[in-house]
């Protein structure tokens, strides 16, 4: 492409409000439809925009459907929701895009909502279909799982876990700055894409809004929808794990280790309660809690610096104070104290063999000094190799 070509190309894109991209595969009986009233909306509220097309492999007649109506086509080869709008969201020449579906689940005609709020400065804009939002399902429209059981707790899931500000987070028709979805560097290319995107529309700060809409039913005859209510329910599930370390590692971590240092507080006296005697098998279990909640801590650390520093997650202040304050000169001192001291309880219980003669020992009280002594060299152990393993996947951070 010659440089007066390039002009050209860039003086169109500059001039374009919205690109509307919608994914198709075999999308025949609807995309038509779809694209002539995303056309006929931008024209009525007086939008300049465009409608994309990122067809996934669509072996009837989809593309020719879509081209006769006004839209430009993008193939894209990578099978996947998510891979056949990261492809259409590319070639996007607007600076504001609109996704949805050409199912005519979605209504086009709808899309000044959309456009206004972006116009405030929102920079993703989220539709609400649940009456909660103040959306609509028409009859048929939604199965009953996803609308009663499904949507609400991902969504709530969201709300809790992300602080994402929106009550219907799996719905489709969305709209978003162009700048800012490039910032978000999203991975994901399959149904969790929409999932992704409002996870770290939040992370990252940005300006988040919702407008209702009405839902309606899927208008295909040829084929049902390319959801799969529990594998796509799992996936989204799995991504708010994938980025909370918090809720995915630390806090089963924390737990863990409360429930351990609990069994210590009881064991480690002899302690009997209600007729129940807690002894060396309390004590074993107990750190075997510690153990599995402090590896479970380590990971939420090593997960955590790993995905900033490559930028699956924003920077976190939390994690620059954290290693401000627990830097590897300290974590390797740390750990080398917990080792020595449980060198020194084993060591105690080995005084205890040779007393005996290197025979029967009393073994509730001998595992009073076993026990802590493992755990507390395991622990010190972990904590020199992990501080090691953090420090390395750090480097880039600074």
């Amino acid at each position: 492409m010659d440089a007066a070509a390039e002009e050209d190309v860039d003086a169109e894109a500059g001039a374009l409000e919205l690109s509307v991209v919608m994914p198709c595969l075999d999308e025949a009986d609807t995309v038509g439809s779809c694209v002539e009233k995303a056309l006929r909306a931008m024209s009525e509220h007086g939008v300049a925009g465009e409608v994309v097309v990122a067809d996934n492999g669509s072996r009837d007649d989809s593309v020719a459907i879509a081209r006769r109506g006004g839209a430009r086509i993008v193939p894209v080869a990578e099978r996947g929701y998510g891979s056949a709008l990261m492809g259409g969201i590319a070639s996007a020449r607007g600076r504001f895009v609109l996704i949805g579906d050409c199912d005519a689940s979605y209504d086009f005609l709808e899309i000044a909502r959309y456009v206004d709020k972006l116009r405030e400065g929102y920079d993703l804009v989220q539709g609400c279909r649940l009456p909660s939002g103040g959306g609509r399902v028409l009859p048929g429209a939604m199965p009953f799982l996803h609308r009663w059981l499904g949507n609400p707790l991902l969504s709530s899931l969201a709300r809790r876990m992300f602080g994402a500000p929106v009550r219907d987070s799996y719905c489709g028709m969305r709209a978003f700055r162009r700048e800012f979805y490039d910032r978000l560097d999203l991975r994901c290319t399959g149904m969790e894409f929409a999932t992704e995107m409002i996870v770290k529309s939040t992370l990252l700060g940005g300006r988040i809004a919702e407008v209702p809409i009405t839902l309606h039913p899927d208008g295909r005859r040829s084929h049902g929808p390319h959801l799969r209510t529990f594998r796509d329910g799992w996936r989204t599930l799995r991504i708010f794990l994938l980025y909370s370390p918090r809720w995915l590692f630390l806090l089963p971590g924390l737990l863990l280790v409360a429930l351990g240092t609990a069994g210590y507080a009881l064991a480690l006296p002899g302690v009997t309660f209600g007729g129940l005697r807690f002894d060396a098998h309390t004590l074993l279990v107990a750190s075997l809690a510690i153990l599995l909640g402090y590896q479970s801590i380590l990971f939420a650390i090593l997960s955590k610096t790993f995905a900033v520093t490559t930028g699956l997650l924003p920077e976190d202040r939390r994690v620059e104070r954290f290693f401000e304050v627990v830097d590897l000169e300290r974590g390797l001192a740390l750990g080398s104290v917990s080792l020595l001291a449980g060198i020194a309880l084993l060591a105690a219980a080995f005084l205890q063999w040779r007393d005996a003669a290197f025979g029967d020992l009393d073994y509730a009280r001998t595992m009073r000094w076993v026990i802590p002594g493992v755990t507390l060299a395991a622990l010190g152990f972990q904590t020199i190799l992990n501080g090691w393993f953090v420090s390395i996947l750090g480097m880039r951070r600074r």
